[in-house]
């Protein structure tokens, strides 16, 4: 069974900068692609980021391409979500996902999830 568990959400201002952590249990971690998605109040859950299982290749969503990295250290088993340049439509709740193969924006293509960390930036 795999376990993730995400911290390092909290209450920032807008601009501010916050990172993520998603451990994960097990020893395959490392051959499978990890997201980030996140889900504001009263709004379906929303990808975010995805890495590949070696980290060579990330994808993000529109609204946050420049602002967050996505990264991951297999040795850790830890994948994170860097997000700078914080705004008040980022809040929400975030949650850290394995994929089922490879990296995809679809969540149903995610077959663990965390329990989510919430995030919110105040203006």
């Amino acid at each position: 069974q795999v376990q993730l568990v995400e911290s390092g959400g909290g209450l920032v201002q807008a601009g501010d900068s916050l990172r993520l952590s998603c451990a994960a249990s097990g020893r395959t971690f490392s051959s499978y692609a990890m997201g980030w998605f996140r889900q504001a109040p009263g709004k379906e859950r929303e990808f975010v980021a995805t890495i590949s299982w070696y980290g060579g290749s990330t994808y993000y969503t529109d609204s946050v391409k420049g602002r967050f990295t996505i990264s991951r250290d297999n040795a850790k088993n830890t994948v994170y979500l860097q997000m700078n340049s914080l705004k008040p439509e980022d809040t929400g709740v975030y949650y850290c996902a394995r994929s089922r193969r490879g990296i995809s924006t679809m969540s149903n293509e995610y077959e663990y999830w965390g329990q989510g960390t919430q995030v919110t930036v105040s203006s």
